[in-house]
């Protein structure tokens, strides 16, 4: 008799839990994932992705569970300096499921639509990870987790799932691995199952690497840059094209699908709707409020609010449902921006002051950071950084985003008037102040 659960993967084959963990997976935290899309509105752009955070969670834990048995592997333990207080034995094993059920609950705070909903319908200092926080130390959930064997402590699962900011807690470098290999900027089982589950369901292939090479070459090493020895999710030599392949993966995702102009304009329309819906207060802190609102609650409140003239929200709503979005009339122009470095912003305002504040909207953003340097170990024993090893991830683009769009019916005169109007204002570049951001 079979003492585990398997579930079905299209991307992993199977996904396997123990009776223990069954009992989390149908706690009502994570079942609520079930009706959260991953994407938000994408299946409106890409029809296919309608996946949800229920599957990528667990995927997530599928792919923490296999990073942690491969950079645990004893010959990669005797050849690679371990973090301190790394247990072993049956406190191994603790923390094996503790990186488990992290991964199974990074999710659970979401807000409905998933990031869409984030942006200022919060209160300050909220956002999806303080509540993850929250829902992991109620009470429902901390009597599953005294009821394991053994039991977990939610502050141990708290710390490995959102990482020492938003657990507000100091962690070991044991821990600090743990977290890494869940929402590691790098090689976080996180992005790495995103990334494939979003491409194999917008069918978009530019998300997909190899991911089974990547996990088996990945060590814990010394960072090869700044000095400290604090030891952090490396690759070996041989696993590098594959971490390329990740990073690049990530970059075309982002400019396919996650910042496609068509996607990116349902965001804002959802987010009016909410903000209207909603009222001042925004969406629900409390964690019962939480658990009880979906996106199908959303997505009916918007129908209705669709349909009914007079309805709170009823603008976005309608042109969420009957896919009036604003169009795009200005994308961001290399030329435009050797010729005035805040090109966009500059013809932003002057399509504002000429169409108005409520037709227009600026979506800017830019990436932070520069590449991403991680140590690979190389066949001679040396660490070196993947920057300076690596002349792919060196010149791996930033991401920036600039695109002005208009609501119909102006966009079509707001379009010509841009396009007769577009090298003046740029030579002129008086826009009469300084800023970025939205308007």
């Amino acid at each position: 008799m079979k003492h585990f659960h398997e579930i079905r993967d299209p991307i992993h084959t199977f996904v396997r839990l123990d009776e223990d963990e069954r009992r989390v997976l149908d706690s009502r935290p994570v079942q609520r994932l079930r009706h959260i899309h991953q994407l938000a509105l994408t299946p409106l752009v890409y029809p296919g992705a309608t996946h949800k955070r229920f599957e990528h969670s667990l995927g997530v834990m599928e792919l923490a569970t296999r990073i942690f048995d491969s950079v645990m592997r004893q010959d990669k333990l005797e050849s690679s300096p371990m973090p301190s207080e790394m247990p072993v034995g049956d406190k191994r094993r603790y923390w094996r499921r503790v990186l488990r059920m992290a991964a199974l609950c990074h999710d659970i705070g979401h807000l409905p639509f998933s990031h869409a909903a984030e942006a200022e319908l919060l209160p300050p200092g909220w956002n999806h990870e303080r509540l993850t926080v929250e829902l992991i130390r109620s009470d429902e959930m901390e009597a599953i987790w005294q009821d394991l064997r053994p039991p977990l402590r939610s502050g141990d699962i708290v710390k490995v799932a959102v990482g020492a900011k938003t657990a507000g807690d100091v962690l070991t470098e044991w821990e600090t691995i743990l977290s890494e290999i869940i929402i590691g900027d790098a090689f976080g089982a996180d992005r790495m199952d995103y990334l494939l589950r979003d491409s194999l369901h917008t069918g978009v292939a530019y998300g997909r690497f190899d991911h089974h090479r990547l996990i088996d070459t990945l060590r814990i090493l010394p960072q090869a840059t700044g000095g400290s020895q604090e030891p952090v999710l490396g690759v070996e030599d041989g696993g590098l094209h594959s971490a390329e392949a990740l990073l690049l993966a990530r970059y075309f995702m982002y400019t396919q699908v996650y910042f496609h102009p068509v996607r990116r304009i349902y965001d804002f329309h959802l987010q009016e709707f909410l903000r209207a819906w909603q009222g001042p207060n925004g969406l629900p802190t409390n964690t019962e409020e939480h658990l009880l609102l979906t996106d199908h609650d959303v997505y009916a409140a918007m129908l209705d609010a669709a349909r009914t003239p007079t309805a709170v929200g009823h603008g976005p709503a309608r042109r969420i449902v009957e896919r009036d979005h604003s169009r795009e009339i200005y994308r961001r122009n290399p030329r435009d921006t050797k010729q005035h470095p805040d090109a966009a912003r500059l013809l932003a305002k002057a399509v504002v002051e000429q169409f108005g504040e409520e037709a227009v909207h600026h979506d800017s953003f830019r990436g932070t950071g520069g590449a991403m340097d991680f140590p690979v170990l190389m066949p001679d024993g040396r660490i070196e950084s993947s920057i300076g090893h690596s002349d792919v991830l060196r010149t791996l683009p930033v991401m920036a985003v600039d695109t002005i769009y208009v609501a119909t019916p102006a966009r079509r005169e707001a379009n010509d008037w841009l396009k007769e109007n577009r090298e003046r204002i740029l030579m002129t570049g008086n826009d009469g102040g300084q800023g970025d951001g939205e308007t």
